[in-house]
């Protein structure tokens, strides 16, 4: 079940917040935003927005191409993957494995970045882009959060809001 999210002074309503701990534990850790020089509360809720018959589950974060994406926060680089949807793709475990950060549509990787390696909150992951299925006008990143099963596959998981994580820390 989803509530509304409650209204912040400076933040856009959002659409919908998700109603189970999840997003005052994402709030609690403190998340850096992923992409510079965007500040969040210029950042419309589009987790619920529809695509293709489907929640989209994920917030869009408008930036110029080429703009730098870091680590929300520290844990393990789970995945490199490119897809037919997202493109250059980034999958990041938090410290405990139980979230999985998705980053997505990225125009390239940062030097260096490999499967394994041990990330930093603010670590250089890639560089904002529209590989996938972006349109090629609208360059930016495709964040999102999910709750890892317990078989912890990288690619599957219950989505959860990050927009609300941030409003909820503001």
């Amino acid at each position: 079940m989803a509530v509304a999210c409650l209204a912040v002074p400076g933040w856009a309503i959002a659409e919908a917040c998700d109603d189970s701990a999840w997003p005052a534990t994402l709030a609690a850790r403190a998340l850096q935003f992923p992409v510079d020089g965007i500040r969040p509360e210029t950042v419309r809720d589009t987790f619920l927005d529809g695509r293709l018959g489907r929640r989209h589950e994920a917030l869009d974060i408008m930036a110029p191409r080429g703009t730098p994406v870091r680590a929300v926060e520290d844990g393990k680089l789970v995945k490199l993957f490119e897809s037919k949807p997202g493109g250059l793709t980034v999958y990041q475990f938090d410290p405990a494995g139980q979230l999985v950060y998705y980053y997505a549509h990225l125009d390239r990787y940062a030097e260096g970045l490999h499967e394994g390696m041990q990330l930093r909150g603010g670590d250089l992951i890639g560089y904002v882009g529209t590989t996938g299925n972006a349109a090629p006008d609208a360059p930016h990143l495709h964040f999102a959060v999910f709750v890892l099963g317990p078989e912890k596959q990288w690619w599957k998981g219950e989505a959860l809001n990050p927009y609300c994580a941030w409003r909820a820390a503001r």
